[in-house]
């Protein structure tokens, strides 16, 4: 039985926190917590859907989940920051 890398999981619309830690990984310092909150949904959704692994679609995308993974990002952020 073999057991498939985590990295390798799809990741899905719900996985607000799996999507902000990727980003985290991909822009870093580029973006802080005041700049996370003024990236345009279209920018993001862009970017989440460049993801490795990323299952979702564009059009199963919602503002809600585009608004929980702004403020994950953001949490992600701070933790990185301290």
């Amino acid at each position: 039985m073999s057991h498939k890398n985590l990295e390798d999981l799809p990741i899905h619309w719900k996985d607000h926190e799996d999507i902000a830690m990727k980003l985290y990984e991909r822009f870093g310092e580029e973006f802080d917590e005041g700049k996370i909150y003024r990236i345009r949904f279209t920018d993001l959704l862009q970017w989440v859907m460049e993801i490795p692994h990323f299952a979702g679609t564009k059009e199963q995308s919602t503002e809600a989940h585009l608004e929980q993974i702004q403020a994950k990002w953001v949490y992600e952020w701070r933790d990185n920051n301290k």
